[in-house]
C-alpha cells in the first residue's frame, strides 16, 4: 500500500512540477523523493511522473492520483486535529488565510486578544488571492479564512463577524472633500478606481459603479489599496476603500479626502469560513466571539453574531 509520506511526495511534485523544490517543500533530499516516487509507481503499477533533463511532467493518472491523493492527506490531518480536541480549547498551529485588502488593516486589532484567550495557540498567516485561498482551504493547504461573506459551497461552514463600511475617497480639491458625508447620487457620472480583476473588492466596486451611475475606469486597475490612494491623490478619479483600512492608514494624507456615506453606505461583511468536516468547528466558533468581543470596541465596524 502507498504510504502517506509517498502522497505528500507525489502531491509535491504535482504542484511544483520539480523534482528539487518539491523535496524542499517536503523537507527531504531529492534522491530520496526520487527513490519513494519509484517506489510508489512500482507499488501501483502504473507510471505517475514523466521525467526528462529539461522538465517533469504528470502522467494523466499521475495526475488523477495526486488530486485523490490531496483529499485523502487533507483527511488525515482532520483525523489528527480531532485527536487534538481531547486536549482542551484551541492550541497548535492554526494556518490562516486573509485577503491583503483586509489582513495588514485588521489582525493587528484582533489577534492580541486571541492569543491572549488561547496562549498554546500559534499562527501561520498566509494572504492571498481570493480563488487561491479558497482552494488552499480545500486542499488542506489552510484550515480557516478572514473571509468576505457570503461564500457559497456546501462543503463550506462560516460565521459572520463584522460589517465593515467602504468610504469614498476623494482628491482634496474635488467638490466631495468640502461635504462631511457623501451620497450616492454625488458619484454620478464620476470616474471610478478599483483594484484589479480577481479581488472580491473589484467586482463589489464594479456593482456599486452600476447601481450609482458612476464609470468603472478601464485604464487603471491597482494592485493594492495604497496604490489606489496614491492614484486619487494624482487626480486620475474617486474610489472606495474600505473603513479599516482607513482608520490605520490615512490619519493624515495632504492629498486624498475620505467621506461616509450619509445614507445606504455600501459595506462588506466578513467573516470566518471553515471546512464543514472540520474537527475543529466548535473551537473556530469560539474563536470567533473572542473576535467580535474584540471588535465590539472598534467605531469603524459593526461586530455580527
Amino acid at each position: 500500500m502507498p504510504t502517506l509520506q509517498q502522497l505528500r511526495y507525489l502531491v509535491a511534485v504535482s504542484e511544483t512540477l520539480h523534482f528539487r523544490r518539491a523535496a524542499e517543500r517536503t523537507h527531504v533530499s531529492q534522491p530520496t523523493l526520487s527513490g519513494q516516487l519509484r517506489e510508489l509507481e512500482l507499488t501501483l503499477g502504473a507510471q505517475l511522473v514523466e521525467r526528462s533533463r529539461s522538465r517533469v511532467l504528470m502522467t494523466p493518472i499521475g495526475s488523477e492520483i495526486a488530486e485523490r491523493a490531496k483529499a485523502v492527506l487533507r483527511d488525515v490531518g482532520e483525523i489528527v486535529e480531532l485527536g487534538k480536541q481531547g486536549r482542551g480549547s484551541l492550541a497548535g498551529t492554526l494556518r490562516l488565510g486573509v485577503l491583503p485588502t483586509l489582513g495588514p488593516y485588521l489582525l493587528p486589532t484582533i489577534l492580541p486578544e486571541a492569543l491572549k484567550a488561547y496562549p498554546k495557540l500559534r499562527l501561520y498567516v498566509r494572504e492571498g488571492m481570493p480563488q487561491a485561498l479558497l482552494d488552499a482551504l480545500d486542499e488542506g493547504g489552510l484550515d480557516l479564512l478572514l473571509f468576505p461573506l457570503p461564500v457559497a459551497g456546501a462543503d463550506l461552514e462560516s460565521a459572520r463577524l463584522f460589517r465593515e463600511p467602504l468610504l469614498v475617497a476623494a482628491p482634496t480639491g474635488h467638490p466631495l472633500a468640502r461635504r462631511r458625508f457623501a451620497e450616492r447620487a454625488d458619484l454620478k457620472g464620476e470616474t471610478v478606481l478599483t483594484l484589479e480583476r480577481g479581488h472580491r473588492l473589484h467586482d463589489q466596486v464594479a456593482e456599486l459603479c452600476r447601481e450609482m451611475g458612476a464609470k468603472l475606469t478601464p485604464d487603471y486597475e491597482g494592485t493594492s489599496l495604497d496604490t489606489l490612494r496614491q492614484m486619487v491623490g494624482m487626480g486620475m478619479g474617486l474610489t472606495f476603500l474600505p473603513a479599516l483600512y482607513v482608520r490605520a492608514e490615512m490619519a493624515s494624507d495632504p492629498l486624498v479626502a475620505v467621506r461616509p456615506f450619509r445614507t445606504n453606505a455600501p459595506s462588506r461583511d466578513i467573516g470566518m469560513i471553515w471546512r464543514r468536516k472540520s474537527a475543529r468547528g466548535k473551537e473556530y466558533m469560539a474563536l470567533a466571539e473572542v473576535v467580535r468581543g474584540t471588535l465590539k470596541r472598534v467605531p469603524e465596524v459593526t461586530a455580527m453574531g
